[in-house]
């Protein structure tokens, strides 16, 4: 799924394209998308929330977009072929100069202004770790009051700050050497200020960089510990673990060794039995 920086990087590649152009054709593949009210109308902004991905548009309207597992935005010239079947298509918006799509999204959806400010999953969101201010102290104080949840589930929250992803979750807790299964309040606000910090120029980083990578020297891969499984830890050559943390069971990767569980930690001494015998895997 994409992450927070995949979003603003998005975002950005955008808004020279369609910020002050008027659509001049609109067709989505849901009919609850009323993709004909914005022909004609300018688009005033472009916005990166955390995950999602908002367009504003001179009418009040505002397009909502949240790319999952397998959303992506293209661009095109007029009359250019897609990379992707039209009918993976699930918004087109087309310019005097171009063509933009969305495909297969996990969210779509054209809201009011109204809509907009009582969304529940928007209005709900925490500071995005990418906003040009923002206060570390108080979001590490965010992430202090969440007492016995594991860190790794704490991180991925975006109610408590967005943007952190399963990819920057694994790499940024090897990095701060932080036990993923040890309670949030077991940091001190010294510790998340710093991981959160990490996390802010890691994005920032990779905002421009493709693919993305939090390992800028040594040989061997570009990524610490995610997608490891099994392979030798690169600082101490300590076989990277792999589980399934929180309801939705999203996979974390850690090496026992750098991030050692402590007193009240619930790390498991193997890997995931779900995992074991497989190959590596991400």
């Amino acid at each position: 799924m994409p992450e927070g920086d995949t979003i603003h990087r998005t975002a950005n590649t955008l808004r020279p394209w369609l910020v002050g152009e008027t659509i001049t054709a609109a067709r989505a593949r849901d009919e609850i998308v009323d993709a004909d009210s914005l022909v004609n109308h300018q688009v005033r902004s472009i916005e990166a929330r955390g995950k999602h991905l908002l367009i504003h548009f001179d009418h009040g309207l505002t397009i909502h977009g949240h790319s999952g597992m397998t959303g992506s935005w293209h661009i095109y010239p007029h009359g250019e072929a897609w990379q992707k079947p039209a009918r993976q298509a699930a918004l087109v918006l087309e310019t005097h100069q171009l063509c933009v799509v969305f495909f297969n999204p996990k969210t779509l959806e054209l809201l009011t202004a109204t809509q907009l400010r009582r969304h529940r999953m928007l209005s709900s969101l925490g500071p995005d770790l990418l906003a040009e201010e923002i206060d570390l102290p108080s979001i590490a104080a965010r992430y202090l009051a969440k007492g016995w949840l594991p860190i790794g589930e704490a991180v991925m929250n975006q109610t408590i700050a967005c943007g952190i992803g399963n990819v920057y979750k694994s790499e940024l807790l090897f990095l701060q050497n932080i036990d993923p299964f040890a309670p949030a309040a077991t940091q001190t606000e010294q510790q998340w200020i710093e991981l959160l910090s990490q996390a802010r120029d890691l994005m920032q980083f990779n905002l421009q960089a493709q693919p993305r990578t939090t390992r800028r020297e040594g040989s061997g891969g570009r990524l610490w510990v995610y997608g490891r499984r099994g392979e030798p830890c690169y600082l101490c050559g300590t076989p990277i673990h792999l589980s399934r943390q929180g309801d939705l069971g999203r996979t974390t990767y850690w090496c026992p060794e750098c991030q050692p569980p402590g007193p009240e930690s619930k790390q498991p001494a193997r890997d995931d039995a779900r995992f074991r015998g497989q190959p590596p895997t991400a």
